[in-house]
């Protein structure tokens, strides 16, 4: 009668079967994913340039086709998140692989600039749902281990972007940019191949009172990881893990962050914006757009700023079309082996010195790698510089990832991010309209002051965030 009487939570439950092949099976689904999006991403360093010589656009037009990405991104964060919270994790990322997958694909058979750029932003609207992959591997974790596997998770970002740099290095002189646009899209088929074996987040389960379709889920991992649960039953999670406990409010005031089902978009938002979250989510947007800015503004300006410093310095011998390109793939593929690294600092410091300080520490040193590129410098210097700046700015971009989740109570986990993730594809949206503009005007100096004050403020944001959630159960 003891153990029957015990009402045991998801948490609890995680906690007692320990990190096993079934979350190992997890991290390699979401991980494809993510990596996924990492490919697609890095594409608009390519995709570019060569639409430009192929079909002789401009550069504003140039710039667009990667903003448009970022618009669809804009949606999709917002559509998946609301779609994941109310419909479930499964089938927001069901969606996001179709859309991708298809205009992906569609993409390299695209007859016009039109066409290409139409398909990129519905790409974008499938890869703004992203974060839904990294919520439901969250939710898989148990607390202790959380930071560490989500750092081993994002790793396979930085796979993704030194693969689809390596991909692009051997494809694009031998094939041209078509064939890697199609390559790009094998991932996001991969994810719809195995989608029938992926189980549904115990944790959402829960959420919407389905505890016996949870504890299927939990018996699943008991019998892959070869643990036992706890004795006694599944409950709801308990109030002890709701925002107001973690931050010293009133548990009663809090009560419908937790109780609440079936929201709307509007009251979801709303209640991001609630007394209780008011002041992480703002504090959030503001660090996703900065983050977002400075990632996306090194990727790019790795393929921008050496062939720009010939071109803006007379000085300078114009190298052969060729000479150019594999210039060209050559930075893109060593900038990217810097997101190794930073995973490194990011897996070393996230459960070490925590998410706050981790965060703020690596925008503030990437304000310090990007500051001598006011001024031109030579090509092996401005390599180097930007490989400093793109580890520090993964890391901290990694970092935003894990704490985000954390942050937010189940029942607008998802939407949260969703909605975070959102303002930051704003970020990557005004990138290269703006900074990316300014080096092709030969206006470097402008456009890194402007990286350099972005990135600033994100970190000056990121210092004041009032909740550390490093070792604290997921909220409820």
């Amino acid at each position: 009668m003891g153990d029957e009487a015990y009402i045991y939570t998801v948490d609890e439950a995680l906690l007692s079967l320990g990190f096993g092949k079934f979350q190992t099976l997890v991290l390699a689904y979401a991980g494809i994913g993510w990596l996924s999006e990492a490919m697609e991403m890095m594409l608009l360093s390519f995709v570019g340039p060569a639409v430009r010589t192929e079909w002789g656009i401009s550069d504003r037009q140039e710039s667009f086709i990667s903003s448009v990405v970022f618009a669809g991104m804009l949606i999709g964060a917002c559509t998946w998140g609301f779609v994941s919270d109310n419909y479930g994790r499964r089938m927001g990322f069901l969606f996001t692989a179709l859309v991708t997958s298809l205009a992906g694909f569609a993409s390299a058979i695209a007859p016009n600039y039109i066409c290409l750029v139409a398909l990129r932003f519905v790409v974008g609207v499938g890869l703004g749902g992203g974060h839904v992959l990294a919520s439901w591997f969250l939710e898989f974790i148990p607390a202790p281990n959380r930071g560490t596997w989500m750092i081993v998770f994002t790793f396979f970002w930085t796979v993704g972007t030194i693969l689809q740099a390596a991909v692009a290095w051997v494809v694009m002189p031998l094939f041209g940019w078509r064939w890697l646009v199609a390559l790009s899209s094998v991932p996001s088929f991969l994810l719809l191949l195995f989608f029938n074996a992926t189980p549904e987040s115990p944790r959402y389960l829960c959420k919407r009172d389905k505890t016996d379709e949870a504890m299927v889920v939990l018996s699943r991992i008991a019998s892959i990881n070869e643990a036992s649960l706890p004795p006694g039953v599944l409950g709801l999670n308990s109030l002890q893990e709701d925002y107001a406990s973690s931050s010293n409010g009133n548990l009663s005031e809090a009560s419908p962050l937790i109780t609440t089902k079936g929201k709307d978009g509007l009251k979801v938002f709303l209640e991001l914006l609630s007394p209780k979250l008011i002041r992480s989510t703002l504090l959030l947007w503001l660090v996703f757009f900065g983050n977002a800015f400075g990632y996306y503004g090194v990727v790019l300006l790795t393929s921008e700023l050496s062939g720009t410093t010939r071109k803006c310095n007379s000085n300078l011998a114009r190298p052969s079309h060729l000479q150019d390109d594999a210039s060209l793939y050559r930075d893109v593929f060593l900038t990217s082996i810097a997101e190794a690294p930073g995973l490194l600092l990011a897996a070393l410091a996230v459960d070490k010195v925590g998410r706050k300080a981790s965060m703020y520490g690596m925008l503030f040193i990437c304000c310090f790698f990007l500051g001598p590129l006011i001024w031109p410098q030579k090509e092996v210097i401005t390599t180097a510089l930007l490989f400093g700046a793109r580890a520090c700015v993964t890391a901290s971009f990694n970092i935003i990832y894990i704490y985000t989740p954390e942050v937010y109570p189940t029942s607008v986990r998802s939407t949260g991010l969703g909605v975070a993730t959102a303002i930051g594809r704003i970020g990557g949206m005004v990138c290269p309209m703006v900074a990316v503009s300014l080096v092709e005007n030969c206006r470097q100096t402008e456009a890194i002051l402007l990286f350099e004050l972005v990135v600033f403020v994100a970190g000056v944001a990121a210092t004041r965030f009032s909740l550390e959630t490093k070792g604290r159960d997921l909220m409820a």
